[in-house]
């Protein structure tokens, strides 16, 4: 068996509050990662801010949540997080979420390699059926990242994004298991 949490270019890594806290205060700064990564206007935290609201979700033990911190697999760089939320086990059903936070990772394959990680670990750890994600239309970066990892556009929330004036699409792109297992290359 290899290890799951293994990639080439990343590993996962147990999710520790108190160093993401760090991290996210540092990615804040950058309010394209804002942008790309939230829909909620862009706003700096203090490091204080982001551990209390990191504590208060890990105090929340749930069944349902899986986070991971992405490192960079060659020096253990903390660049970046991925996790399953909502899962509904009844249904074998989740939303993922991927931001690469060091933007001298991104259009690399950091993301990509970080995404089929936590599709083989939701598919073969988890057993889901499907796993789901949002992603804006004004990000085609992410949108070629997530269709390299199988995901297949399945519907679009029309003019839901207000940036700068201009109004932008929610892509809705899902997977299947039986569509990873027909490309995966992490089994």
């Amino acid at each position: 068996m290899n290890n799951i949490f293994q990639g080439t270019l990343v590993a996962l890594a147990v999710d520790d509050p108190q160093v993401l806290a760090g991290a996210f205060t540092r990615w804040n700064r950058n309010a394209e990662f804002r942008r790309l990564l939230d829909d909620e206007p862009a706003i700096l935290l203090s490091e204080k801010k982001i551990k209390d609201w990191l504590d208060k979700e890990n105090s929340e033990e749930s069944p349902n949540n899986f986070f991971f911190q992405i490192h960079d697999a060659e020096n253990d760089r903390l660049i970046g997080f991925v996790g399953l939320q909502l899962v509904l086990w009844n249904h074998g059903d989740a939303w993922v979420g991927i931001g690469i936070g060091e933007s001298d990772y991104w259009g690399k394959g950091y993301g990509t390699e970080a995404m089929k990680l936590i599709l083989r670990y939701a598919f073969t750890e988890l057993n889901l059926h499907r796993v789901t994600l949002g992603v804006f239309s004004y990000n085609p970066r992410a949108i070629r990242s997530y269709e390299k990892a199988g995901f297949k556009v399945e519907g679009r929330l029309r003019g839901e994004i207000n940036r700068q004036g201009e109004r932008h699409d929610i892509l809705l792109m899902g997977i299947l298991r039986r569509e990873w297992e027909d490309i995966c290359e992490l089994c």
